[in-house]
């Protein structure tokens, strides 16, 4: 089978190529730009020039892209599309609808909104690892431990939210009774695991108040809420912000902390600042080398188990992560991971693993070994083909 590819700067790309030729297909680039607009109709005719030269059995994305679904319905052939992004706006178009389309979304809450709604082309695939990949790595000769070991033992690889699209500190005109309805809405969120109630409790006249400052529209052919963007962009992004500093100069402070995160002006007492660190080529290093990786789960994804959890595992790193639903499902607490529930949980469960070598290795192992034997881009590309049933 012949798959079309849309070339962008996606995480995982080379691994999914090489998972569909494993799987005995062959990948044809189909060159894309995403500048274009669903409605704009030369863009579309001018994909559907790139798609008709490759002749693919399907085209194939990472994220969701309604041009593309546009050209290949008018194409009549399927479009596959597997998003990692949290929110994803483009998912709210009309054409996700489209019969030719089989969109896969790695948050179950997402697919479930969909499917709720009476969206029957939006599919539940979970992220995944190419543990081959990490395995080659962390086995290159000359790959020591203590070449790449961080000065501490705690470790967080990630954006902190404050370098850019910082949508919270332009709602500089809200009224004071907004500001502290939304000061006193993030920290109660930041409580609570399990379930985000930001969007249903933001009021009209809520709402109203934030759209003075920032104003937020739905743009053509969109069915999302004016709620949903302000929830998932604005209020959601923010909590993560004051989340993942709050954890983070917490854990500096008791056990040390190496952060790789791309804002250097960042400074936590008793951890360091690495700067920028990147995820294909070099954060696998500080996984494995880690005693403990932290992953503090943006707020918008509402149950999905994020990729860098999958990727901490697949190096053979042991995995401290907040509560989110969805690893329950593939994984087992305790076994293959381990989960905290409050930043007290969090702190406490840091001490006991640092203290506990042995049992600390047993859990990554076991995770590692989960991921290789059922979470790789080679099963996720069966599982899209054979979704597809092509």
């Amino acid at each position: 089978m012949k798959i079309g590819m849309l070339i962008w700067d996606s995480f995982g790309k080379e691994d999914m190529r090489e998972a569909f030729v494993k799987l005995g297909h062959s990948v044809e680039e189909c060159p894309f730009l995403d500048n274009g607009e669903p409605e704009d109709t030369a863009a579309v005719k001018e994909l559907e020039r790139h798609i008709k030269d490759i002749s693919p059995d399907f085209l194939f994305s990472f994220n969701y892209f309604p041009i593309a679904a546009i050209a290949c319905k008018n194409l009549g052939i399927p479009y596959a599309a597997w998003v990692y992004d949290s929110p994803h706006v483009r998912m709210y178009h009309y054409s996700i609808a489209f019969p030719t389309n089989y969109v896969f979304v790695f948050d179950s809450a997402v697919y479930e909104e969909f499917h709720k709604g009476g969206v029957s082309t939006v599919y539940y695939l979970p992220m995944a690892a190419n543990t081959e990949r990490l395995q080659k790595m962390m086995d290159l000769k000359g790959f020591s431990e203590t070449i790449w070991a961080p000065r501490h033992q705690v470790a967080f690889v990630g954006s902190l939210y404050t370098e850019k699209h910082q949508f919270y500190q332009r709602l500089t005109g809200i009224s004071d009774y907004t500001r502290g309805y939304l000061e006193g809405l993030m920290e109660a969120q930041k409580t609570v695991y399990g379930y985000n109630f930001i969007q249903e409790l933001l009021s009209d006249k809520i709402i109203r108040d934030m759209q003075k400052s920032l104003p937020m529209k739905v743009r053509p052919g969109e069915v999302e809420s004016v709620a949903y963007l302000f929830a998932q962009y604005v209020i959601n992004r923010q909590i993560t912000a004051l989340e993942r500093s709050e954890l983070l100069s917490l854990t500096a402070e008791k056990f040390g902390l190496d952060l790789y995160t791309p804002d250097q002006t960042v400074e936590l007492a008793g951890g360091s600042n690495h700067g920028a660190l990147d995820a294909y080529a070099w954060a696998p290093y500080v996984y494995k080398t880690s005693a403990v990786n932290l992953n503090i789960t943006l707020r918008s994804i509402l149950k999905g188990i994020p990729l860098r959890a999958f990727e901490i595992m697949g190096a053979g790193g042991f995995l401290l992560t907040n509560f989110q639903e969805d690893f329950f499902s593939h994984f087992t607490p305790g076994e293959d991971f381990v989960y905290f529930e409050s930043k007290e949980d969090m702190i406490s469960k840091i001490d006991y693993y640092l203290k506990n070598e042995d049992e600390r290795r047993q859990i990554a192992e076991s995770g590692f070994q989960k991921v290789a034997a059922g979470h790789t881009y080679v099963h996720r590309a069966k599982e899209i083909i054979d979704c597809l049933e092509i």
